[in-house]
């Protein structure tokens, strides 16, 4: 049975894909730094999958919800498959809105034929990440970071955004973009 969506969900205001590309930048010299160290993984790969906090499960389908992706090393020199890996933990942390190694190891019921048994991803206040190519403890460390940094950098947008009915379009009611005044103005 195909999955029927909402045509036209919204995608987040200040979490969007320009802050998710700003959140990894922030968080890359840790990351790139870290990867040069053997306990932190022995890949030398990383792959990053940032999920829009505005289309949660429900509101659209996985792919959709797809904010940012980035990728770390040369992809043509991968031993395995690591953006598939992020999305699939990914996929796990953004249907239940738990840290993947919470649901791999407290709570595993949870988990469904098709799902990842790998961790590395998280859901800190809505906002999803997943990452592959580390050891898992360290994925999540990296997924933690870049959904902190995502998080400031929607803090700082919003802040520098005077506060308003709505955020972006015409305001409610009005196709044509003119505020409508209910009641006395004054």
């Amino acid at each position: 049975m195909p999955e029927h969506f909402p045509s036209a969900v919204p995608r987040a205001h200040f979490a969007d894909r320009r802050a998710a590309a700003e959140a990894v930048r922030m968080a890359l010299p840790m990351i790139e730094a870290a990867m040069a160290r053997r306990e932190v993984g022995e890949s030398g790969f990383l792959y990053i999958v940032v999920m829009d906090p505005a289309r949660p499960p429900g509101a659209c389908g996985f792919e959709d919800a797809i904010l940012y992706e980035h990728a770390v090393g040369d992809r043509s020199k991968w031993d395995a498959d690591y953006a598939a890996f992020a999305r699939d933990k990914a996929r796990v942390s953004w249907r239940t809105g738990l840290d993947g190694h919470l649901v791999r190891q407290v709570r595993p019921h949870l988990l469904g034929e098709a799902d990842t048994g790998l961790w590395g991803a998280v859901c800190v206040e809505g906002i999803v990440v997943g990452v592959s190519g580390a050891n898992p403890w360290y994925d999540e460390a990296f997924a933690g970071t870049i959904a902190h940094c995502l998080k400031a950098a929607a803090k700082a947008r919003a802040r520098a955004e005077p506060e308003a009915p709505r955020l972006a379009g015409p305001p409610a009611g009005d196709p044509a973009g003119r505020q409508t005044l209910t009641g006395d103005p004054t």
